[in-house]
């Protein structure tokens, strides 16, 4: 098999807003909920927020220079709603809006691809408490803050997601509660989802309106990679149940323009799902450019054999899949526990060439956490982590062997950041971050992945040292 990629493909880092700008009091930017929860007692590890993170904000031309410096080809970026539009409607506010375009102008000066991810759950506070997600008012105030954004940057930005990660924002954030908005109501979590959908779809025609003729439109999945623990058809109904919450609540309508039914009559108990108007369905299959796959790990399931609800303690993550037991995959392991298995971006990649035949795939994130930490020298070596991308991109080279037509892959992350409910406790950078002084300290991955952009070529895995 060959280990080069193609010569147009794209190579590039990703970050976002709320995990590594801060100023999160400066220029008119308001709460999002992320700011709120924060504040919430017991909700976010040492009681981290996220007023400073890597402080991006004002380091924003370092950070630009340190990008071209190891060879970026692309930088993924999301926009902070409440800078731009501080209550979630009404105009722009100019200085949020002035920030994004001075960090498109500094990448394109130094030949780098601006991607601009317009959702990264920082939801202003005050659409919030005004219903939120669950709320279909939101998607239509999203629908109005992408036209915004894309008057302001579409001229020299050429592709565009609208959201990231739906899933985590309707099920994490209303579900199970462990990420903001941290509420715990099931019906509450799907009509979330729905209406992420709809902001999805308005969101998306909202850009081609305003868009030049060339611009491209992308959404950012993070489908799971479910496998069933045994072939048992008990076990093999849990994958299906979760693939539909995971997975087919978002592609369904999105690629085939309705939900499965099968997810409809498995949260019946739940909603009647009476939230879908005529014409929704529709406006959600807004055609895409390309589709963004999120991966890091694998999901193992399988039919409970003791009648408890899900694994993984209560509030769950996943409405009406009572009966589904969760497993911890064998192997290593990164700082987040989560299992070492390249195979899973493989299986995805593939699973999506064939269901949606002949829409590009980016992967839009893919790396690892470890507990970096500088030597006696002030470097930062981090083998673990170049072993798992090299075994990624290696899964992702035999992707393109077997005929994915994926066009580009976006390192998490370019910097160490405010890991959302862990604070500061977990580095997926391939930058180190030193949060007292705010230096920064490439590691040793970020000096493999400059040689992989700059070559091309994934060269054989040798364990650094």
């Amino acid at each position: 098999m060959t280990v080069n990629f193609p010569p147009d493909f794209l190579w590039g880092a990703a970050t976002a807003a709320y995990q590594i700008e801060g100023a999160a009091l400066e220029d008119g930017r308001t709460p999002s909920i992320w700011d709120t929860f924060c504040r919430t007692p017991g909700k976010v590890l040492g009681g981290h927020t996220g007023d400073t993170a890597a402080d991006h904000y004002h380091r924003r031309q370092e950070d630009v220079r340190l990008m071209a410096a190891l060879g970026l080809g692309a930088y993924r970026f999301s926009v902070s709603w409440p800078r731009v539009q501080p209550t979630g409607r009404g105009p722009a506010a100019r200085r949020g809006l002035d920030f994004y375009r001075a960090l498109v102008d500094d990448l394109l000066a130094h030949g780098i691809r601006p991607v601009v991810t317009l959702y990264h759950w920082d939801l202003p506070q005050e659409l919030e408490t005004a219903g939120g997600w669950p709320a279909r008012e939101t998607a239509l105030r999203f629908a109005d803050y992408a036209h915004l954004v894309g008057l302001a940057l579409g001229d020299r930005v050429e592709l565009w997601t609208t959201l990231n990660e739906p899933w985590c924002s309707a099920f994490l954030g209303y579900a199970s509660g462990v990420h903001a908005p941290g509420r715990t109501d099931d019906e509450a979590a799907l009509r979330a989802a729905h209406h992420l959908n709809l902001a999805h779809g308005l969101g998306a025609q909202a850009l081609r309106a305003v868009l030049p003729p060339a611009a491209r439109l992308s959404v950012t999945l993070n489908p799971a990679a479910v496998r069933a623990r045994t072939p048992s058809p008990a076990d093999l109904d849990a994958q299906r149940r979760i693939d539909a919450l995971a997975t087919r609540i978002f592609t369904g309508p999105m690629l085939h323009g309705a939900y499965p039914d099968d997810l409809l009559a498995d949260t019946a108990v739940l909603t009647d799902w009476s939230f879908v108007r005529d014409g929704d369905t529709g406006v959600i299959k807004h055609p895409l450019d390309a589709l963004g796959v999120n991966y890091y790990a694998p999901t193992v399931v399988s039919a409970a054999t003791d009648g408890r609800p899900v694994a993984g303690g209560e509030p769950s993550p996943w409405p009406g899949a009572t009966g589904v037991t969760f497993h911890q995959p064998p192997g290593k392991r990164t700082a987040m526990d989560w299992a070492v298995d390249p195979t899973g971006l493989h299986d995805l990649l593939m699973r999506f060439t064939h269901e949606a035949p002949g829409l590009p795939l980016l992967v839009t994130e893919n790396g690892a956490a470890y507990d970096d930490k500088p030597d006696a020298d002030g470097a930062v070596h981090d083998p673990e982590r170049i072993a798992y991308l090299h075994a990624h991109l290696d899964a992702l080279l035999r992707a393109l062997a077997d005929g994915a037509d994926v066009r580009g892959y976006f390192l998490w992350s370019l910097l160490d950041n405010f890991e959302w409910a862990y604070g500061y406790s977990k580095r997926f950078g391939m930058v180190y971050v030193d949060y007292a002084t705010q230096a920064r300290v490439p590691k040793s991955s970020a000096r493999w992945y400059a040689q992989l952009m700059r070559t091309g070529q994934l060269p054989p895995y040798r364990r650094e040292g």
